[in-house]
């Protein structure tokens, strides 16, 4: 995978985290989250997220931008503004997979939860290749 292969718009097809015995649940933005996740070719990113629907969530936006660039198979992103201000000069490091027009970002959570940083998976779609909200109903 080359930086060129993910440049583009994404969108969140699915986010996840895994427990502890290894199976996955909703993540922080209940089962139906939606967002967009935008790589620029000269090394900038957005990411925006949110919870639809009426079922529970810890969170209901997620948000930020900064600098991404990918080594091998690590994505970081360091961020330089966010909704959630403890993320602002962090790197956030995530492993990351490419298939076809899905991209996988995996990692830790930036703030413990029960005592411990889970692991959650975001997948994401290229834009162009998935429907949008209005073409799924």
């Amino acid at each position: 995978m080359t930086p060129d292969d993910v440049v583009g718009v994404w969108r969140l097809a699915s986010y996840t985290e895994v427990d502890e015995a290894g199976s996955t649940v909703a993540g922080p933005l209940g089962d139906a989250p939606a967002g967009l996740l935008i790589y620029t070719a000269d090394g900038h990113v957005a990411v925006s997220m949110m919870k639809t629907g009426r079922g529970p969530a810890l969170e209901t936006y997620m948000g930020y931008s900064g600098r991404w660039r990918l080594a091998g198979d690590v994505m970081t992103h360091t961020v330089l503004v966010s909704a959630h201000p403890r993320m602002a000069g962090t790197e956030q490091v995530r492993r990351v997979a490419l298939e076809g027009p899905t991209l996988s970002l995996r990692g830790t959570a930036v703030t413990p939860v029960g005592g411990r940083a889970p692991e959650r998976v975001l997948t994401w779609r290229r834009a162009e290749d998935d429907p949008t909200p209005n073409e799924k109903e």
